[in-house]
């Protein structure tokens, strides 16, 4: 189980999907009218902790939720995505696009990494990159917390990387998911405020 944080070049501070087509207002998930308020808020709450990362020496790094062109153009979406968010159309979270890119209040990001499903470690080039930096301590925010950031954080912990979730800057579709995921991540990672995790990082 992870601790405080010990160092903050073996930590990086993992920003998941805080993308524009997903929190933007004039993203794909606003057009759509899934837009959700509590995900909105995220990125200002993050901002703090992810100045004082940069400032420290700290990585700061963010996945991209991406949906793949493929013949025609046409992206890619799986067909549970597809079921949920009917909207979802050509040119949304297209890799090079606007809409896949991370919010302009979390920029810039160190690395950032293309998913194109739930977990960020599932055919991608996270752990090789976290391995080839020294990181071995995740600080996890982002959306969503029952998704996106709990298959993550799993992911993590089978590779024997710590985790520490931040209880404040995650969301869900509702606070109910929102906490129930929280439980269910208590006996693989760490739970912590933004605020314990900032004074963490100015105490090194």
């Amino acid at each position: 189980m992870a601790g405080p944080i010990s160092a903050l070049d073996r930590t990086a501070l993992l920003i998941v999907d805080l993308q524009n087509d997903f929190i933007h207002p004039d993203g794909a998930y606003a057009r759509g009218g899934a837009a959700s308020p509590e995900a909105q808020a995220l990125p200002e709450r993050l901002k703090p902790l992810v100045e004082a990362m940069r400032a420290g020496g700290g990585l700061v790094a963010a996945t991209q939720f991406t949906l793949v062109p493929g013949r025609g153009g046409e992206p890619l979406i799986s067909p549970h995505l597809k079921q949920m968010r009917p909207f979802l159309k050509r040119g949304d979270f297209l890799p090079g696009s606007w809409g896949q890119q991370v919010v302009d209040t979390l920029q810039p990001v160190d690395v950032a990494v293309e998913k194109i499903a739930y977990s960020a470690f599932y055919q991608t080039r996270l752990e090789w990159l976290l391995r080839k930096l020294g990181i071995d301590h995740l600080v996890v925010g982002g959306i969503v917390t029952n998704g996106g950031v709990a298959s993550t954080v799993r992911d993590a912990h089978v590779r024997d990387i710590d985790v520490t979730v931040l209880e404040d800057g995650c969301a869900a579709p509702t606070p109910a998911m929102h906490a129930e995921a929280i439980a269910g991540l208590k006996p693989v990672a760490r739970i912590a405020s933004i605020a314990a995790v900032l004074g963490e990082v100015a105490a090194l």
